[in-house]
Formats: C-alpha cells, structure tokens, sequence
C-alpha cells in the first residue's frame, strides 16, 4: 500500500513573520512531508506589509531553516475560505499554534467552523514553545512603532525590515 503524502496547511497574516510563527514552521513541518503556509490577503487587519512583501518575508525565514529533518515547506498567498485553500492544496490537516488561553478560545470556535465545512481535514494545534509564547505580530508592531527593540521577538533580517518600514512611515508623516 502506497504511503499518502501528509500535506497540512498553516495559515496566517505573517505581518510580520516572528519567531513563533518560524517555531511553528519549523516543528509542523518535521510532523508533514509538505507544509504550505499560507499567507492571508486580510486587510481587515490593516497590514504593516504588503501581501507580496509578507510572501517575500516568509519565504526568505523559512530558506535560514537548517535542519534535515524538515519537510517540504512552501510559501503561497490566499484570498479565499482558508478551507477552500486548505482543499485546493489536498491538505489534511490544518496547522495552528496556540500561545495561551485566549487563543483556545477563538481556535476551538474557528476548529468548530471548519470542521462542518469539511470534517475530512483534521486541525492540529501546536503549542508555542516556551521562549515564544508571548510574541504576537501586533505587539512587535508597537513595540517597533514606539522606537523600542525587537530584535528577541524576530529574526534580524525581518526586524531591519519593520525598522526600515517604521523609518519611512516616521519620514512621511514629518514631511505632511
């Protein structure tokens, strides 16, 4: 019998890429033999980035990934049901990590969700690991945005990026 590649889907903003979302890429992807994270258009959320700027971000974290024992780890942008592109990818499970309480919270009742859309792809839940389990995108945004440093909380390279952003917004907002 003939073994089913195990495809799995790890969703989310990625505005921007911190060290648990790469913490959760790193481990999902040594449990898959191909995980796609998938990078939401969500302008809802008012992104610092751009969704091609975002893409870009991820995928340059995730070529520093050294480790043998990771899968296949593509990077795609998706404006659609995240089901709907969990199921264009032939995913069977989709990938969330959870830092604390509060995210349960909002994760059981999306898990709920997407679980009557479709009951044939399983939702995993990873645990943040210890060191990343207060980061959150928004608050390295702010933290960022009001001169502080985060570099503990995002890589160097994505940290020089956020820096660079706030530097020019800064410059914009002086010049009006």
């Amino acid at each position: 019998m003939a073994k089913t590649e195990r495809v799995g889907v790890y969703p989310g903003t990625f505005d921007p890429t911190t060290n648990g979302h790469m913490d959760v890429i790193r481990r999902g992807a040594r449990v898959l033999d191909r995980l796609v994270v998938g990078v939401a258009v969500n302008a809802g959320k008012g992104p610092l980035f751009s969704l091609d700027e975002r893409v870009e971000m991820v995928r340059d974290e995730i070529a520093a990934i050294d480790d043998p024992r990771v899968g296949v780890i593509e990077v795609k942008p998706f404006n659609s049901l995240l089901m709907h592109f969990a199921e264009e990818e032939n995913a069977q499970c989709i990938l969330r990590g959870l830092r604390a309480v509060s995210d349960f919270d909002y994760e059981f009742q999306m898990a709920g969700m997407n679980a009557r859309l479709n009951p044939d792809i399983e939702i995993l839940f990873l645990m943040a690991s210890e060191s990343n389990q207060f980061i959150a995108s928004r608050l390295v945004k702010e933290i960022a945005a009001l001169g502080g440093d985060i570099s503990s909380f995002v890589s160097g390279a994505v940290a020089d990026r956020v820096n660079e952003r706030y530097g020019r917004l800064d410059q914009l907002a002086a010049n009006e």
